[in-house]
């Protein structure tokens, strides 16, 4: 039983570090599609969303298929066949200007949970936009500049967290999280929905 369920959680996590990246490059293109496709495309959706609607629509039947899906990506990316076709399409969608900068910046999204955050010193909390408001953020480098230390401190944005901003802030102004930078990551990817234990 634990070869099998080791089995299941190793191939399950090969395949979430296969799909984040194609996932958040398909998201932002089709919102840039949207975007430029103005009024037209909203009726396009109406008719598609009509034609495609099912009365036998079973409850919870999109997430399994997600799980599924990811499963077998997680097949195809841990066998010799599978990798090749990977590296296939890797090679392909970063040769593609648009698509190049999305995928790239996603791919280091995922690397950087996947490997526990190693590009990021540590997670901390912020005041931004504004006082009183706390933001999650990533010490990415801290700096000494004319006699005072300064963190420079990358906050995420959401539901795209392959952008964001990189801002100074004075050491003192700068909270510690309590979180890794592994639950960090997994708050940001997640919108939110996933919650450390070490906030709540």
């Amino acid at each position: 039983m634990k070869v099998v369920v080791k089995h299941l959680k190793g191939t399950f996590f090969a395949g979430i570090f296969i799909v984040i990246p194609f996932g958040i490059t398909i998201f932002i293109l089709k919102f840039l599609f949207n975007f430029a496709d103005g009024i037209l495309g909203s009726h396009l959706d109406s008719v598609m969303a009509f034609y495609g609607r099912s009365e036998g629509h079973i409850p919870g039947i999109g997430m399994i298929t997600g799980a599924v899906v990811v499963y077998l990506t997680g097949l195809v990316a841990t066998n010799v066949l599978g990798k090749r076709l990977l590296k296939f399409s890797d090679d392909l969608l970063t040769r593609i200007p648009l698509v190049k900068s999305i995928y790239t910046s996603s791919k280091q999204l995922t690397k950087v949970f996947s490997e526990g955050g190693s590009s990021y010193r540590r997670a901390v909390f912020v005041e931004w936009p504004r006082p009183g408001v706390r933001a999650v953020g990533f010490v990415t480098a801290e700096v000494e500049r004319e006699g005072e230390h300064y963190v420079v401190v990358y906050i995420p944005t959401m539901p795209n967290p392959t952008s964001g901003f990189a801002l100074w802030f004075n050491e003192s102004d700068v909270y510690e999280s309590g979180m890794t930078v592994e639950d960090a990551v997994k708050f940001v990817v997640s919108g939110g929905v996933v919650i450390p234990a070490a906030v709540r």
